[in-house]
């Protein structure tokens, strides 16, 4: 572990391993026919040639390197290694056999549950009108090994329900070339910028030091992922990015609702095909050409360079906004946030045809 290091070099650091495992795991993917073919049955995809899957493996190896560089190994740490891995692995096992979404939401269970285990949890929520709401009963204690531990009901529930749900909407914003790794970089700085400002507690720096390597490891990918990309993120890597978040937004207390503002546009797009599709009678865990970036795509004739370039801007303003506000107005922001997507999508599915054009550009 090397101990006093600026957050330039480990991002850097974490980075370059990053940028290396994934041009290793795009020749081992071709090698071993790991590939997504373009398949027109398919409604969600939107490239025209052979693309390796293995984003979250090359991820993964990029966040270890910075972990086994950087920082201290410890219980909650340890928690979040298992859970990784098992994001990893999940991943890994969707490039080769496309789990079906029920078991890779089942496998999501155990993701969680290795943080939860090792203690990580929701103590507290700030509500907008209603102030702090404590999460901590009614706690069940029991032995185990002979050691006497608690389980907070609420608490860990409520990180469950969190992580899981995190996972799945960052997931889904993987859509286009360079979308995901983007806002996944951004979302880790400003987790990292806010818990600087509480840099005099030293509990602190473990999540800022993380903060680097989770946006080190995405940016190393990026190059790559973006278009036209060499390789996709995958299953694994979508949830490995959801996973690292709301682990880091837990661990630095208050930043579950700054979380939720800074990741506005694919939460509000999420609950909206989530709602959408029961509506339709559809299960939600199937996917379908209906978000957000789907629509720019097909209705308002937007690149996808254009579309990733978008979203990265307005994470980064929804960044930059949410470093300064309090709980009630983090809610009129989400509020309006969702108001101006359910526009977007309300003018799309009355007006998209005034709007689409022919001959619609990949790049």
């Amino acid at each position: 572990m090397i101990l006093a290091s600026p957050l330039w070099l480990i991002f850097l650091s974490v980075a370059a391993a990053s940028f290396l495992a994934t041009l290793i795991v795009i020749k081992t993917y071709r090698k071993i026919g790991a590939v997504d073919i373009p398949d027109p049955q398919k409604p969600m995809t939107t490239h025209n040639y052979p693309v390796p899957r293995g984003g979250g493996l090359a991820v993964f190896v990029g966040i270890l390197f910075g972990i086994w560089l950087f920082l201290p190994i410890d219980k909650h740490l340890s928690g979040i290694i298992v859970g990784a891995a098992i994001a990893a692995g999940v991943g890994f096992l969707d490039d080769l056999f496309n789990l079906n979404p029920y078991l890779r939401l089942l496998l999501l269970l155990m993701i969680a549950a290795a943080v939860i285990a090792s203690g990580i949890g929701i103590p507290f929520i700030n509500l907008p009108f209603l102030g702090i709401v404590n999460l901590d009963q009614p706690k069940l204690t029991f032995f185990m090994f002979g050691e006497s531990r608690s389980l907070w009901l609420l608490a860990d529930a409520f990180a469950v329900i969190w992580i899981i749900g995190l996972m799945n909407f960052v997931n889904w914003s993987k859509g286009l070339d360079g979308q995901l790794p983007g806002i996944v970089v951004i979302a880790s700085l400003v987790v990292g910028t806010l818990s600087l400002k509480f840099s005099a507690d030293i509990s602190q720096w473990p999540v800022i030091i993380l903060a680097m390597i989770t946006a080190g490891a995405y940016f190393g990918f990026l190059p790559w992922n973006f278009y036209p990309q060499k390789i996709m993120p995958g299953y694994g890597g979508g949830i490995l990015g959801g996973f690292l978040l709301a682990v880091m937004s837990i661990l630095s207390n208050t930043k579950v609702g700054t979380l939720l503002v800074v990741l506005g546009v694919p939460i509000i797009d999420a609950i909206f095909i989530i709602i959408r599709r029961i509506a339709g009678r559809k299960s939600p865990v199937w996917g379908d050409r209906g978000h957000l970036h789907h629509r720019l795509l097909d209705d308002f004739n937007m690149s996808k360079r254009s579309i990733a370039i978008t979203y990265w801007a307005v994470t980064a303003v929804l960044g930059l906004i949410a470093l300064r506000l309090n709980s009630r107005q983090k809610f009129y922001t989400m509020l309006a946030v969702s108001l101006i997507i359910g526009g977007i999508l309300l003018w799309i599915k009355y007006f998209g045809r005034l709007s689409r054009q022919p001959g619609r550009k990949d790049g």
